[in-house]
This record gives C-alpha cells, structure tokens and sequence, in this order.
C-alpha cells in the first residue's frame, strides 16, 4: 500500500533533520489512540502488520533526493545522504488486537522513530475501510467535490494547502485530490503536506513541525522553558526558513508567554491547531501589537478541522487585520461519502541523553484533546500557571 518513503508529511522529514542535529541519542516511544472508538473488524492487526513489514523496503530514489535537494536547500547534503541510507525497522512497531480493539506502540531512537507516525495511520485508515468492504463515492464526484471547494477558496482569494495524509481514506484518492487542486486551484493551491504527492504534482511541500517538537523540549528542560527552547533550537537549524511556529502544545496562552519580540519577529507567524480560531486570531493580533509588530507582515496558517464554512467566517474577521492561509485535511482526503477515523498517534514517552524515560503531555486549547499521564499533566498546569486568571 506504501510504495515511497516520501508518502509522509514534510514536517516529519524537517523534524527528523532537526533531531539528527540536537538530540541524537534521544529515544521516544508513541501510541495508537482510538480517539472514535472504532471496533476493528478481524484480521485487522495481521494485515496491518503486513503492511508494515513491507515499509523495509522503501528507499529513497535518486529522483526523490535530487527534488528534495532542489525544493528544500535547507536539507543539508548529510542529511540527505543519511535519508538515502535509511530503512524503516518494522521491529520498531508493536501491533496487538484483541477482538475489536487494536493497540499500535513504537519504541526506538526518536530521529528513526519520528517518521512512523504519518505513514501508519494512513494505513490504519486506508484498512479500516478496505477490510470492512466500504464503498467511496466514484472518481468523477471526488474531483467535482474538490473542483467546487477550491474554486471557492479562490473566489474568496485565500491560500489552501492540503494536509490530508494522515486520515485519507486511499492512497488513490489523495493522489486524485491533489490532481484536482492543481489543476482547477490556480494560485489558491499553494501545496501539499505529502512530499510525494507535492513532487508528483509539482507543487511546494507544506510544513515545519508538530506538536511532539516541543511535547519533548518539555520532558527535556522543564514545562517553564519547553517552548523558548523548543523555537531557539528550531532557528538554530533552520536559521530563518519553515518560519511558522505551532502554538498549543501548553496551550497558547503559555506559547505567548515565550513568544517574545525576538521570537515573534524571527518567525513568520503561527500555526493554529485547536480551539475557536477565532479567539485565537483577535489573541495573536493582540500580542502582536503589544509587541509593536503590524499583524499584517505576519501570518497564521489554520489548520483545525476546517470546511468552507469555518474557512469563510474566518476570512471576514482576519481580513486586513493579519495575514492567513488554511491548512485542510480530512474535508480534503477524506470527503467520499464515509465517516472519516478520529484517531491520533502521539509521542507518550521520551528519554533524553542522560536521562530516565519520562511522560510527555500536551496541554490543546480544547482540554478534552489534552493527551498523556494525568500526573504529569496537572503538574504542567502547575509549572505554567494555567489554573489560575494571569495578572
């Protein structure tokens, strides 16, 4: 079902860099979350399994590195000699299913562990519907479906990304998707979070990094200094490219709290994950200007669960107040008549250098979305003052 090491998103390529560069020897272990309670038909677990011994023998062409090393000059040459190199370890993955109920964990060095993520759920999702025999809406009204939203979007002027890998519901649809938005979006379509699809369809990768960046800063230095040092290292490799820092991983009012002028002058804005996006842009606004810094030479990319609809009430109150662009997965990928997964895999556990295994948490804007060990978590909200009103 895979058949490239680039069908998965660009951030975990930039992430993966990232961690080669500062933490080597970090080791990380991640889980399945069934966030639907979705029961697993039988066999599931084996087939899954299947599939992810079958990724050892993904490698990286000498095509893909040569458009990896023409679109993204920030890859370093070691770097992308080191991704040539490198093979997924299926031993890496855990997979257990007991009747209807599927556990998924990775445990290994975080640099290899990193690029798991995107890759299995894809193919979570992808069997989820293969194995129980699901019919899709046909090929000519996924392209219509798509033809109509992007041509809205650029009616209304506005930038659109695709970032559906995770919870697609086919390899063949995301593929047709991405076509489709490239052939009807015209400037509107900016890219693709898919580094295969993106090269296949001649379009820019979309993305810089995920929440587990900073879910590891914060079992590494401390919940305090987690996203001061998390944004520092990130320009320490990156030195001013993928300039769109993710906000909510302690909840953005914590992120503002480190989002100093330096910071917010560094990046080229923020990316919003959770909660009324709304409220978060009169916030980001807000600081802005308490910063002495015009809202309009920046950007926030949204990125929550987004339909035309959200898009459209989020276009009449950002307009000429600050700079957006959309983020849109699952309306996207996933949009063919069915009831798309609500599943996550998230990193649970870090070992730094040095150091013991320890939970990592991450605190969303929406706390039915806050995911790790409950000790920790109320301990983060502690450290970060998040039970109290800010003077």
């Amino acid at each position: 079902m895979l058949t490239s090491l680039l069908d998965n998103d660009f951030y975990k390529i930039t992430m993966q860099n990232a961690v080669i560069k500062r933490f080597p020897y970090a080791q990380a272990r991640y889980a399945f979350i069934n966030r639907g309670d979705h029961a697993f038909p039988a066999g599931f677990g084996e087939a899954l399994r299947h599939e992810v011994d079958a990724m050892v023998d993904l490698v990286l062409t000498e095509a893909e590195k040569q458009y990896l090393e023409v679109t993204c000059p920030y890859l370093d040459p070691t770097y992308l000699d080191f991704l040539a190199g490198f093979r997924y370890n299926p031993a890496e993955v855990i997979i257990e299913q007991t009747g209807s109920e599927l556990s998924v964990t990775i445990d290994g060095l975080w640099y290899r562990t990193i690029l798991w993520e995107v890759p299995l759920m894809a193919l979570i999702s992808e069997l989820w519907y293969r194995l129980r025999g699901v019919e899709r809406d046909d090929d000519a009204t996924v392209e219509a479906r798509t033809r109509d939203k992007i041509e809205q979007y650029q009616r209304m002027g506005l930038k659109i990304a695709e970032f559906g890998t995770r919870r697609r519901f086919s390899f063949e649809v995301h593929d047709r998707v991405v076509g489709a938005l490239r052939r009807h979006g015209s400037e509107a379509f900016s890219g693709s979070s898919n580094m295969l699809l993106a090269m296949r369809h001649g379009v820019k990768p979309i993305g810089t990094h995920a929440h587990e960046w900073f879910m590891f800063h914060g079992a590494r230095f401390g919940f305090k200094m987690a996203n001061s040092l998390a944004l520092e290292h990130w320009v320490d490799v990156y030195r001013g490219d993928l300039g769109i820092a993710l906000t909510d991983t302690f909840t953005t009012q914590a992120f503002f709290e480190s989002f100093d002028k330096k910071f917010a002058k560094l990046f080229d804005g923020v990316r919003h994950d959770s909660a009324d996006p709304i409220d978060f842009a009169a916030s980001t606004i807000a600081h802005y200007e308490k910063l002495g810094i015009d809202p309009r030479s920046k950007t926030i990319i949204f990125s929550d669960a987004l339909t035309p609809e959200k898009v459209e009430r989020i276009q009449a109150f950002c307009h000429d107040r600050i700079g957006m662009a959309f983020g849109i997965g699952t309306n996207f990928t996933n949009d063919v008549g069915v009831e798309p997964m609500n599943m996550v895999v998230k990193m649970v556990e870090a070992r730094p250098e040095g150091q013991h295994w320890l939970p990592v948490i991450k605190l969303s804007d929406v706390p039915d979305k806050h995911t790790g060990d409950p000790e920790m978590i109320a301990l983060a909200k502690r450290v970060l003052a998040l039970s109290r009103p800010h003077d």
